[in-house]
């Protein structure tokens, strides 16, 4: 017996030697500007724009950006026609605060954090059709054109308002440029849109013995014309819209109270203007020298980054009949999308593309607290990349995690639990056991005739197309982390599969048949699984479908047989790795910052003459609550707060 069989060469996986059933992949090409295709489902997502005066943490990018990613890449994969824009948010104080910050001027600074977040984007995967920002030319030339229409249909009201003045800055303070002592808590360094010490908002005008933030000097209040937008006059048409829109587009359920919360209350008259250069000029002589309001220009952004992408932007726009807007957001901005934006467009006359569906998420925190990037506080985007964790891994985090109707914390330990026990233990082993199988010597990577007759496979394809109808139901209606649930049962499902049907030596031996039904089976299910997690983790699709010498497929209606018989199958990778839970402590000590979390005045800084050029603007504020403030005769500046604004 010392003859042994020859070894027969794995032939080498390549395109020529594919089986894969056409029509199945799914067609990633972007080169082509997309516009709406009448009789096609055309989809126009946004997401919050992000302010560009720091790096987004976990928070922000799970509550606007990434929610969006995997709504946009689902849509594209059932075939939908999708356009998919975002861009930095580049006007408001804060942009000029931390320009004198770092000695240079707004322009530079919004350069530097475009690029920044572009940067971080790019490494989640988040698969925008355009990236741009406000700064440009089209936000001009739209916002412009909004607030003359509302001029001339007579929703603006010219009126003056007290504000403070710094004679020796020779220009109108925002909010972030005024401290004082609180009037509720008498905490003596509060801002002028906030107190850190009691949380309370508050007005510059009632801080006790304000001074100026730049040069410490005592403002005096001085009154200037401004425009508002009526606000009251345009609520009708806002409760109109609303009522229909939540109806038929499924609103998340906190849009829907925070909104009527704001309606019910009686919407007030609001300001758009402000007296600073660095905004969107008013079109308007004797006020040239003023501003738009950046909550009033910053969703305008939406419409004015889908005209830098195409000139014809209003193909998408302005066509309600054809288009359905899906806008993504922390619910601390739902007022700007559901009541504010809106009556801004119904006030024009023109025939917006209206919001459909929002979708809001709640907060996520950090451990046992807040992300805090000035006391090094949580993970943000440019950490993510540092802890060699692959992006796969942090989006199903996210996303698994996602705060869709609570509140959710981001832990070290939940973090590699989940990656251990979840990701490694079902998807990775169910994808490498199967994969392993076929690239041994017993298939040589190629796949073996098959049949559907068993029982095993009929329950199994039964079983698994419940679940793809949950998982299409529940991503039709931008329910995120249940459809991520659902594509984790499918995987569980085929793990299932592998035990009943008993995968071993043995079975290949005995029951050569039945193991090479089990092992065709269970590739294709592999390749649904490509499928269904390519919105979630897009890289780890990637991944499988190279393993499997497959095209990227479109998410399916029903399971089928797609790869065939003789089908040459690609290399075994490893889908996930295990984290050792060692280091927890190490992420734990190394963003957990250090730092006594207490209110802390900030040191001057001095002025650089690129700056001093471009004086601030008042920062977009949005509460996610009824307005705060009373309307008296005499309109006066609101306390809306926001953390990343529309």
């Amino acid at each position: 017996m010392s003859a042994t069989a020859e070894k027969v060469e794995r032939p080498v996986a390549n395109e020529a030697n594919r089986k894969v059933r056409e029509g199945v992949a799914l067609n990633l090409s972007t080169d082509d500007v997309k516009l709406p295709v009448k009789g096609e489902r055309n989809i126009l997502v946004t997401s919050a724009l992000p302010y560009v005066n720091n790096v987004p943490h976990l928070g922000n990018i799970i509550g606007a950006v990434l929610s969006a990613d995997v709504f946009a890449r689902y849509t594209r994969s059932r075939g939908y026609n999708v356009l998919y824009v975002c861009g930095t948010d580049e006007y408001g104080t804060a942009t000029e605060t931390k320009a004198l910050e770092e000695g240079v001027s707004c322009q530079e600074l919004c350069d530097k954090y475009n690029a920044l977040h572009a940067q971080v984007y790019e490494w989640f995967g988040i698969d925008f059709d355009y990236f741009g920002r406000t700064t440009t030319k089209q936000q001009t030339e739209i916002g412009q054109d909004i607030f003359l229409k509302l001029q001339k249909n007579g929703y603006l009201i010219e009126d003056s308002m007290t504000q403070l003045y710094c004679e020796k800055c020779e220009r109108f303070l925002a909010d972030r440029y005024v401290e004082g002592t609180c009037p509720k808590c008498r905490y003596v360094d509060a801002r002028g849109d906030q107190c850190d010490q009691c949380q309370q908002l508050l007005n510059a005008t009632e801080l006790i013995s304000p001074r100026c933030k730049l040069d410490g000097n005592a403002p005096i209040t001085r009154d200037s014309t401004h425009m508002f937008l009526d606000l009251p006059k345009l609520q009708p048409k806002c409760e109109e819209f609303v009522r229909e829109s939540s109806q038929t587009g499924h609103w998340a359920n906190n849009g829907k109270i925070i909104t009527q919360s704001w309606l019910k209350e009686g919407l007030k008259v609001r300001c758009i203007t402000r007296d600073l250069k660095w905004g969107t000029p008013v079109p308007l002589e004797h006020m040239k020298d003023k501003v738009f309001y950046v909550w009033f220009d910053a969703p305008i952004g939406y419409p004015s980054i889908t005209a830098n992408y195409t000139s014809e932007w209003e193909k998408w726009w302005k066509n309600p009949e054809d288009v359905k807007l899906y806008q993504f957001m922390g619910k601390d901005n739902i007022p700007f999308h559901t009541v504010i934006f809106p009556c801004s467009l119904i006030g024009t006359n023109d025939p917006w593309t209206m919001l459909h569906h929002i979708s809001t998420t709640e907060y996520l925190n950090y451990e046992n607290g807040k992300f805090s990037k000035s006391r090094n506080v949580g993970v943000f985007g440019n950490n993510v990349m540092e802890t060699g964790i692959p992006v796969s891994v942090w989006r199903y985090y996210l996303l698994s995690n996602r705060p869709e109707t609570n509140d959710s914390v981001f832990t070290w330990k939940d973090f590699i639990i989940r990656n251990n026990s979840e990701l490694l233990a079902n998807v990775g082993n169910f994808c490498n056991r199967v994969i392993k199988f076929v690239d041994s010597a017993k298939y040589n990577g190629v796949l073996p005739p098959f049949s559907l007759e068993g029982d095993n496979e009929k329950q199994l394809i039964e079983d698994v197309n419940k679940l793809l109808d949950s998982y299409i139901d529940a991503l039709e209606n931008v329910k995120l982390r249940s459809g991520l649930e659902i594509a984790m049962k499918i995987s569980q499902r085929g793990n299932q599969y592998l035990q009943e049907s008993k995968l071993d030596n043995s079975l290949y031996d005995n029951e050569r048949p039945q193991c090479d039904t089990l092992i065709t089976v269970a590739v294709n299910l592999i390749y649904l699984l490509s499928a269904v997690f390519y919105p979630y983790m897009p890289t780890t699709s990637e991944s499988i479908c190279r393993q499997l010498n497959a095209p990227i497929p479109r998410i399916p209606e029903t399971f089928q047989i797609n790869i065939l018989e003789g089908h040459v199958m690609g290399k075994p990778e490893y889908l996930f790795k295990r984290i050792d839970g060692k280091m927890e402590e190490v992420f734990k000590q190394k963003y957990g910052g250090g730092a006594k979390e207490e209110p802390a005045k900030k040191k001057k800084s001095k002025k650089s003459k690129k700056t001093e050029a471009k004086p601030q603007v008042e920062g977009d504020k949005a509460e996610a609550k009824p307005q705060a403030e009373s309307e008296k005769a005499e309109p006066k500046v609101e306390s809306d707060k926001t953390t990343e604004t529309a």
